[in-house]
């Protein structure tokens, strides 16, 4: 009796006796979320090279292109020269284009053409898809994708449509509604780009354009898993539990940005260059603003470089802090900083384990947190010095300014940038690039693999004397 004959193979080729994996499977998640950033860097690049892209009479070399691809896909928005007016209508689309692709992270569009072309996505995938958008469980990421992209459109169209009230009276129809999309889209992934004729400052005082944009940025900034969590805990609070970390992260973010409101009120009240000639209310509103901006926004209704030195070191603060695990925003991440806190308070106070709303956090998860802290430190405090050794004539606090802006891809400038030398704008777009995927994903994508660890212990050594 024959056996039938076997099926053609639709596998891989075999090599030495083991299937092929696929390209994508062969890098760690750290590494290609590290790769996939530089490939859409050198892609954007690339574009604002294109005819019709740069207004006529601009003059941007290699380096500055560089730049501003590496500021929108990294969604930073320090710029060499303004976008509304160095760039044309079709350059400063792909400026937004680059920050949304650039804020819903790369990966995650390429699982969205997964799904338009109806291919598989395997388990390797998934898990760099986990890493990317921080989510809790394997199995759901993909359902987790395709209300990440509704959400986050929904977000968007709404913040245009309230933009447009605005907009629309001031520029006309067609003007108007490119302005509002433009800025929606900028704020919520905080690619902090402005386009807008005479600036954000005329805003300074607007109730409607002031707390959309800051709406937009907060929601931004608070992350995709946070912002489910909370709606799906609103709409089921029985089923659908907070979550430790929404509750760390929604806590510590208000906080920050009341006391924020709060100093710069009382610091800049009485200066005749930001707050002074405002009202009361448009006060408040500029303080509010300025608080929220920090967080990763980019965004300014004043004029920062006019701020006092309190004010400006404030702004530094927040901006290291940064926005929230998951989110299009930089920073060490609100939740380190949390647990960076909580854990100091603890030590002070003679307790043991750290405990947040009854839940006790895991000694992992304070190692994390100072390895990021450590390590971001050390990458700004490097940066700064090139910067320093670099730009020899620029100031201190315009440098120091700038070199934290760049590394929590926050994109407030205290109009420093364009000053810049090209080889400090190579720095600054290097640090834009690590404080997008996070010192700690760099480090662990170009390490040498850990060896496994060992059945041998060493004993401990309790002399050695810390603080």
């Amino acid at each position: 009796m024959t056996r039938p004959p076997h099926p053609p193979s639709t596998s891989w080729p075999r090599a030495s006796g083991r299937p092929r994996r696929a390209l994508v499977a062969r890098f760690t998640p750290p590494q290609l979320i590290a790769l996939v950033y530089l490939v859409g860097i050198a892609l954007g690049t690339a574009l604002l090279h294109l005819p019709g892209v740069v207004a006529p009479g601009a003059e941007l070399n290699f380096v500055d292109r560089l730049f501003t691809a590496t500021s929108a896909i990294c969604i930073t928005g320090l710029v060499v020269a303004d976008t509304g007016e160095a760039f044309t209508r079709p350059g400063q689309l792909l400026i937004l284009l680059l920050s949304q692709v650039g804020g819903l992270g790369i990966l995650t569009f390429g699982t969205l053409f997964a799904f338009l072309t109806g291919r598989r996505v395997n388990f390797s995938e998934r898990q760099h898809l986990v890493q990317q958008i921080n989510a809790l469980d394997v199995g759901g990421v993909l359902p987790l994708i395709r209300t990440i992209f509704l959400y986050t459109f929904v977000a968007e169209a709404a913040g245009a449509a309230l933009l447009a009230l605005r907009f629309v009276p001031q520029f006309g129809l067609g003007e108007g509604l490119y302005q509002a999309v433009f800025h929606s889209v900028s704020a919520y992934n905080n690619a902090g780009f402005v386009v807008v004729p005479g600036g954000m400052g005329q805003y300074a005082a607007d109730p409607l354009v002031s707390l959309t944009v800051s709406s937009l940025i907060v929601l931004g900034g608070l992350g995709f898993l946070v912002q489910l969590n909370v709606l799906g805990h609103l709409r089921q609070p029985r089923r659908t539990r907070l979550l430790t970390y929404s509750k760390i992260t929604l806590v510590t973010t208000g906080l920050l940005l009341l006391l924020g409101a709060v100093l710069l009120l009382a610091l800049e009240w009485g200066n005749a260059r930001t707050f002074g000639p405002l009202d009361t209310g448009g006060k408040l509103l500029a303080a509010f603003f300025q608080s929220v901006t920090p967080r990763s926004g980019g965004f300014a209704t004043v004029d920062i470089s006019a701020m006092t030195s309190a004010s400006l070191f404030l702004l530094m603060g927040l901006m290291f802090i940064g926005a929230n695990s998951g989110s299009t925003g930089g920073g060490i991440k609100t939740s380190t900083f949390a647990i960076l806190v909580g854990s100091a308070w603890n030590m002070v106070r003679g307790r043991g384990d750290l405990i947040v709303f009854g839940r006790r956090i895991l000694p992992e998860n304070l190692v994390r947190a100072a390895t990021v802290t450590t390590l971001y430190t050390l990458m700004v405090a490097t940066a700064f010095f090139a910067l320093l050794a670099t730009n020899p004539n620029l100031g201190f606090t315009h440098l120091l300014f700038e070199t934290v802006s760049a590394a929590a891809t926050v994109g407030l400038s205290m109009n420093t940038t364009p000053l810049i030398n090209d080889p400090g704008l190579i720095i600054l777009t290097v640090l834009m690039y690590l404080g997008r995927i996070g010192p700690v994903t760099f480090a662990v994508a170009f390490s040498l693999r850990s060896q496994q660890s060992r059945a041998i212990k060493y004993p401990p050594e309790r002399d050695i004397l810390v603080g």
